[in-house]
């Protein structure tokens, strides 16, 4: 079965029922089975679940230092462009914005990533705003031809692509690929998205197969929280990273969980999800999946962020900008989305270091994604 036919196996409200139906028996369960499917992580995330979070904590934290070690993996965003050709009501780059547009030139993204370097950061992604007539293949690719020299690992969050541009940047040497597909209520996903090429729900959730196909060694998925229920998408979040770590067996796979935070022009969060509930999400993924990344960004606060370094958390973003020429060519220009933890990189650094932990600022080299071929990808 493709993604699309594996996800129509569940329907919505059918999940939302069995969510809500969950018992304390169900959750006991699967906290105890020593292999848990898609159906446990259901388990884990419901309502249910919800007096067992100090439990689920102390195995997140178990599971996590067994297979990760006590580290912490280090990177920083680098804003490309605020274009876009499509209108997102919740994004502030959204094209209905009257905002000052920026795509940096060669030169400015060679003084971010100088500003970059001084911060000592050696992973960095690559995010730009879905302009497929301004900052499309060619651009990246410079831009990853301009990058490499400074940095030993380069990912990139950018507008959807084809298996074809795919394969030129994994050979340009692209370590992983983040897509998002925002919500999975397909119904509702043309509300959030009237206009532009991301309206196209089928065609941007069949972008990680693509990036599977081409090979990338890493693919990063996540909802966008705060949309929709944030129980029954990150459900159907599972049940694709699933899907796709059956089919690309040998691809890494990571999850974000960007909550919706204030912006330009957006709109109210429909649902609104609490700490204690971010934290119950991230424990269920990490019981649910020992060795998928989980990455926290800088939209969590201080506090959140520096708890969650012993629950479950393997990589974090850092001294964070949301807009294009942030770190030193134009500090004032739009952010995306306001970032809550403004603290530098060695704060933070030294914050892992305190909670006995290693920050670590280089795991990868560009040199060993010679060895990583397509050719060595299952398509299962």
């Amino acid at each position: 079965m493709d993604i699309k036919e594996t996800l129509n196996q569940y329907d919505w409200k059918e999940i939302k029922k069995l969510l809500e139906n969950c018992k304390t028996s169900d959750v006991e369960a699967s906290l105890n089975r020593p292999k848990r499917s898609v159906m446990d992580f259901l388990n884990l995330i419901s309502p249910a679940a919800e007096p067992f979070l100090e439990q689920m904590a102390q195995l997140s934290n178990q599971l996590t230092q067994q297979r990760f070690g006590k580290t912490i993996q280090l990177y920083a965003p680098l804003y490309l462009s605020n274009e876009c050709q499509n209108i997102c009501t919740y994004c502030g780059f959204s094209m209905d914005n009257k905002i000052k547009r920026r795509t940096l030139s060669n030169s400015e993204i060679i003084l971010e990533a100088m500003a970059l370097k001084d911060m000592g950061i050696n992973h960095v992604l690559l995010v730009s705003g879905e302009a497929n007539k301004t900052v499309e293949i060619q651009y990246f690719l410079n831009a990853i031809s301009l990058l490499k020299p400074f940095f030993s690992n380069i990912s990139i969050e950018v507008q959807p692509l084809s298996e074809e541009e795919y394969l030129m940047l994994h050979q340009a040497g692209v370590h992983s690929v983040l897509v998002y597909q925002e919500t999975y209520h397909k119904e509702v996903y043309k509300v959030y998205h009237p206009k532009g090429k991301k309206s196209n729900f089928n065609f941007r959730l069949e972008t990680p197969d693509r990036i599977g196909s081409a090979g990338i060694h890493k693919i990063g998925l996540g909802v966008l929280l705060g949309l929709e229920d944030w129980r029954i998408d990150s459900f159907f979040n599972a049940v694709h990273l699933d899907y796709l770590q059956q089919r690309y067996w040998k691809t890494k796979y990571s999850v974000s969980f960007p909550r919706l935070r204030p912006a330009e022009g957006i709109i109210e969060p429909n649902f609104v999800m609490e700490d204690r509930h971010l934290l119950q999400l991230i424990c269920a993924y990490r019981i649910w999946n020992p060795d998928l990344e989980i990455s926290i960004s800088t939209r969590e606060s201080e506090n959140f962020r520096d708890h969650v370094i012993a629950l479950g958390a393997t990589t974090m973003s850092a001294a964070s900008k949301t807009n294009p020429g942030g770190y030193a060519v134009d500090p004032q220009s739009l952010e995306q989305f306001e970032i809550s933890d403004e603290r530098s990189m060695e704060e933070i650094k030294n914050r892992i270091k305190a909670k006995g932990y290693d920050p670590v600022m280089k795991d990868w080299d560009s040199c060993f994604s010679e060895n990583f071929s397509p050719s060595n990808v299952s398509h299962g």
